[in-house]
């Protein structure tokens, strides 16, 4: 096997959104690094179960045409 074709598989700390660490191994960065999460596990509704949902009230072509009826002219 060629040498020097792994990448380092170094501890690195990752933050979650609200502040939380842990430490795991990873092959990004380096010794030492960290990791900020934008979403996670303690947020994510796919982790959380939410059953929040967006309602398209009225639609959204529909608010648009009416918010430009008359911006054109024919």
């Amino acid at each position: 096997m060629k040498a020097d074709t792994h990448p380092n598989y170094d501890f690195i700390t990752i933050v979650m959104t609200n502040g939380t660490t842990y430490k795991t191994r990873s092959t990004i960065g380096g010794e030492g690094k960290s990791l900020s999460l934008d979403i996670d596990p303690t947020v994510h509704p796919a982790w959380t179960g939410s059953t929040n949902t967006l309602l398209d009230r009225g639609g959204r072509v529909a608010r648009f045409k009416d918010k430009f009826a008359g911006f054109i002219k024919k």
